[in-house]
C-alpha cells in the first residue's frame, strides 16, 4: 500500500499481508504523518478497491474528518500520480 503526498510527491510504502490490514495501516500512517507535520490530513483519494470502501474506513474517515474522493472505475487518468509511482515501484 503506497500513500502520496500530491503536493510533495512523497511517499510512504507499507507492505501488507492482507488486504484487510488496510485500514489498520492508514490509521498508523495517519497518527505518523500529522505528528511529523503538525498538520491533518485533510483529502484522501482512492481507487474502489474492497478495502477503501468498507463501512469501518468511511466511518473511520467521516469521524476524523477527511474528505474522501474514489475515483471512477477503469479510469487510471484520474489517479495518474500514483498510476505513475506503482510503475517505478
Amino acid at each position: 500500500m503506497s500513500f502520496i503526498d500530491d503536493f510533495t510527491r512523497k511517499t510512504w510504502i507499507y507492505l501488507l499481508h492482507e488486504k484487510s490490514e488496510a485500514l489498520a495501516m492508514f490509521r498508523n500512517f495517519k497518527v505518523c504523518v500529522e505528528k511529523e507535520s503538525g498538520a491533518y490530513i485533510v483529502w484522501l483519494r482512492t481507487n474502489r478497491g474492497g478495502e477503501f470502501t468498507s463501512n469501518e474506513f468511511e466511518n473511520f474517515c467521516k469521524d476524523q474528518g477527511i474528505s474522501r474522493q474514489l475515483t471512477a472505475p477503469y479510469t487510471s487518468q484520474q489517479n495518474r500520480v500514483a498510476e505513475r509511482k506503482n510503475r517505478q515501484l
